[in-house]
Parts: C-alpha cells; sequence; structure tokens
C-alpha cells in the first residue's frame, strides 16, 4: 500500500557527499517509523540509520556514525540522508524503508519494517 522512490544516488569520489531522499505516498506518514539501509555486491543487506515518526530519535549504525545525518519532513512526506566524507566501502544500493503504525518506534532490524523502496545506488570511487 505505501510506496517509498528513493533518489540522489550516483559517482562520488572519496572524500566526497550525497543527500539521499526517499518520497513516500499516502497521507500518514508522520505516523511511520523511518530507516535506510544498504546492501553491496555479494552481501547482506545492513542497517544504516533510523528515525522515528516525529524526528525525536535517530540511530545510527557504527559504520556510518559522525559522518551521517538522517531527517525528516512530514509536511511533503520526505526521508533523507546526509552521508559525508564518503569512503569506497559505502559503495551499494541504498534502500529507504518504512514502518506503519509504528507507535513511536525506532529499529535498526530488517524484520520490523513492513515497506520497502527499490533503491538507488551510490558508487564512491577511490
Amino acid at each position: 500500500q505505501v510506496q517509498l522512490v528513493e533518489s540522489g544516488g550516483g559517482l562520488v569520489q572519496a572524500g566526497g557527499s550525497l543527500r539521499l531522499s526517499c518520497a513516500a505516498s499516502g497521507r500518514t506518514f508522520s505516523t511511520y517509523g523511518m530507516g535506510w539501509f544498504r546492501q553491496a555486491p555479494g552481501k547482506e543487506r545492513e542497517f544504516v540509520a533510523a528515525i522515528n515518526w516525529n524526528g525525536g530519535m535517530t540511530y545510527y549504525a557504527d559504520s556510518v556514525e559522525g559522518r551521517s545525518t538522517i531527517s525528516r519532513d512530514n509536511a511533503k512526506n520526505s526521508l533523507y540522508l546526509q552521508l559525508n566524507s564518503l569512503k569506497p566501502e559505502d559503495t551499494a544500493v541504498y534502500y529507504c524503508a518504512a514502518r506503519s503504525r509504528s507507535q513511536g518506534g525506532i529499529s535498526g532490524e530488517l524484520d520490523w519494517y513492513d515497506y520497502w523502496g527499490q533503491g538507488t545506488r551510490v558508487t564512491v570511487s577511490s
């Protein structure tokens, strides 16, 4: 029912920055817990960052903490991920995920989310 569309990926040199966006359908976006995950070639999908319904709580993977910022604009039904100081190991397809009826919760677990986008590719060159 919920549709998520990621954008903002591309090719960037190591040390550079990207801002990823996720546009969500529906009128209940403000009730969703949201997250970003990524999947590199030959690897399992892994958690990157999460944010609760009103942005009051955020959670980051150790691999990106300190150089990334997750945010949301509920008036625009949008989720964002700012990535700075990019490294070649950040190369992956990045996915937006949503949890409906989140009850204010937040999670870095794949199975907690019930809607997923198709992903946007990020390639970091060295």
